[in-house]
């Protein structure tokens, strides 16, 4: 399935808020710290790499490439079903997740049984929104609709963020991505409430993973990319994805990456994004405050 373009997957008003710090983007400065990070000070055309998981079948590939170009990225987990080792949080997977966070790439939730919004539920008196309608695609309730208060959808947000924790050692992004894209503005406000901010991709980062190979040849993505992907994107790809039977990642990945570089664009996580580098301090600074 086609993903939305950026400003509907981030939800049009929370993303607009924010939309000033993109211009720090375009320097490469981070809007804060940036006296700890003189590379990334330095760094005139950052780009922000993200994956989600999927069936894990090219993670080790994954993981490959980015050790050889000396590349960290953002990772956005749930506990998919894989094609070997159960699910992407199992224990059989821990220790690659592991060896990601010790290397210094940057974890986050992506809903543990990758779950889909599909709707609000709103209070009849009130008019609030009090309940969404989901679907997800893993777990013992896959492929079922069925309706979740606010503050059981924050829990599964952080369901998966504990396990990544609990797996690494290493605290994960107060950030999360919805299955799909698929919010809506009360969907956001509930994550925000529970301490993850939504993070969405610009339409050019866009990387057509998940597109039928037949119609989007890999070629014709990684041309597309390149002609493309401009400063302060975010992109997304995929850890695997099942319909599509030319895989995206063995013949992208490296062409990709290399010739970004080659543009004068470098890579960075989304915690030196200037658009979420304050809700990050925010959200860090809270926790340590209940401590």
């Amino acid at each position: 399935m086609q993903r939305r373009n950026f400003m509907a997957a981030v939800g049009v008003g929370a993303w607009a808020a924010q939309w000033p710090l993109l211009a720090d983007a375009q320097t490469g400065l981070p809007a804060a710290g940036a006296a700890k990070n003189i590379a990334a000070s330095a760094c005139s055309k950052p780009v922000y790499l993200t994956f989600d998981t999927g069936h894990m079948g090219i993670a080790h590939l994954v993981a490959q490439v980015l050790r050889k170009h000396k590349v960290t990225v953002t990772f956005f987990a749930a506990n998919e079903r894989t094609k070997e080792g159960g699910s992407s949080l199992s224990n059989f997977w821990a220790p690659w997740w592991k060896a990601r966070a010790d290397e210094g790439h940057m974890l986050a939730s992506h809903t543990y049984d990758h779950m889909y919004w599909v709707a609000d539920i709103r209070d009849k008196a009130s008019g609030q929104v009090t309940h969404f309608k989901v679907r997800p695609s893993a777990g013992d309730r896959a492929n079922q609709s069925f309706v979740v208060s606010v503050a059981e959808y924050c829990e599964e947000i952080g369901r998966a963020a504990r396990r990544l924790e609990a797996m690494t050692g290493h605290k994960t992004l107060p950030l999360y991505r919805a299955p799909g894209g698929k919010t809506s503005p009360a969907l956001i406000a509930a994550a925000e409430q529970g301490g993850y901010k939504q993070v969405g991709w610009a339409s050019a980062g866009f990387l057509g993973d998940e597109l039928p190979s037949e119609k989007y040849p890999n070629d014709r993505l990684l041309a597309q990319a390149l002609q493309n992907i401009r400063s302060g994107d975010i992109l997304l790809a995929h850890l695997g994805i099942w319909s599509r039977q030319d895989p995206w990642a063995p013949a992208v990945l490296e062409p990709l990456i290399t010739g970004l570089l080659e543009r004068g664009f470098c890579f960075r996580t989304l915690a030196e994004h200037p658009a979420y580098m304050p809700w990050i301090a925010q959200a860090r600074g809270h926790a340590s405050g209940k401590k």
